[in-house]
């Protein structure tokens, strides 16, 4: 399986980068990187799509790798481009799959494209934010960054002059993933992390202000993979995402954190097809 890395200008005047693989052209995975990414198609997702006989395509969301910058966008700008994408493919039906911060967007996508989405995957996806809600960064190892978000774009910039990750926020069992099979991952997190095209403080900002889409309105299966451990999106999330949507399966994995959920991949990606990919 290989994949060519390609651009598509909007018509608004930006350009959004994605990666295909290519074929087959009937079963199609669209994948959605965490934060930071640089919307390459890293090594376990293309060995597990491979795996399952699917084409894979992803895309960089804007201020990551090729993609122009929208200053202040929400997940539902960032899923329009990925259906603008999906549409220039020519892709007329397709399965959506997102991990940690790819969560939010693979859910909108489904609730944008309805019936043209046969089913959706989460790892760790974050729920969406609520002012009221005092439990949204309970558990989190170091939530900082977030917090910084809900007073604004301004303050996540300022935030991030002198962010520092704090390698407690990912248990061992995050650490073996990335040390083993995972390591692709850690590799592209950390070059999307170095790009100075502020999507990683897009990202955040989307995610605890208004997302741009109803979950109910998501009309495909939806499957919500969440390791019990995570202490970077905790569990809680999960199951704020499930009461949301009308439709969902949850696999709880006991033993696993933010990354090492991820091992879980291949099955999910079964699942999907058992769901009609």
């Amino acid at each position: 399986m290989t994949d060519a890395a390609a651009a598509l200008t909007l018509p608004d005047g930006r350009v959004v980068q994605y990666f295909d693989t290519g074929q087959p052209a009937d079963r199609v995975l669209v994948w959605h990187s965490g934060t930071p990414h640089t919307g390459r198609l890293i090594a376990p997702v293309r060995a597990a799509a491979e795996r399952a006989g699917v084409r894979l395509v992803s895309v960089a969301r804007p201020g990551y790798g090729g993609s122009t910058r929208l200053v202040g966008r929400s997940v539902a700008d960032a899923a329009r481009d990925v259906l603008a994408v999906v549409d220039a493919l020519g892709v007329q039906r397709f399965a959506t799959v997102g991990a940690s911060g790819g969560g939010p967007h693979a859910l909108a996508v489904a609730a944008l494209a309805g019936e043209r989405v046969s089913g959706v995957a989460t790892f760790a996806s974050p729920a969406p934010y609520r002012a009221t809600d005092r439990d949204w960064f309970a558990g989190m190892a170091d939530p900082r960054a977030l917090r910084a978000a809900t007073e604004g774009l301004s303050a996540r910039a300022l935030y991030a002059q002198t962010a520092e990750f704090d390698p407690g926020t990912f248990t061992d069992a995050d650490w073996a993933a990335l040390e083993g099979e995972w390591a692709d991952l850690g590799a592209d997190a950390q070059a999307g992390g170095a790009q100075a095209g502020g999507g990683e403080i897009d990202d955040d900002c989307a995610y605890v202000f208004d997302w741009g889409v109803d979950l109910a309105d998501i009309r495909a299966h939806v499957l919500i993979v969440q390791g019990e451990q995570d202490r970077v999106i905790p569990a809680g999330h999960a199951t704020r995402l499930l009461r949301a949507l009308p439709d969902a399966t949850s696999w709880w994995l006991a033993e696993d954190g933010h990354v090492s959920a991820l091992r879980a991949l291949p099955n999910a990606l079964e699942w999907l097809v058992e769901h009609g990919l």
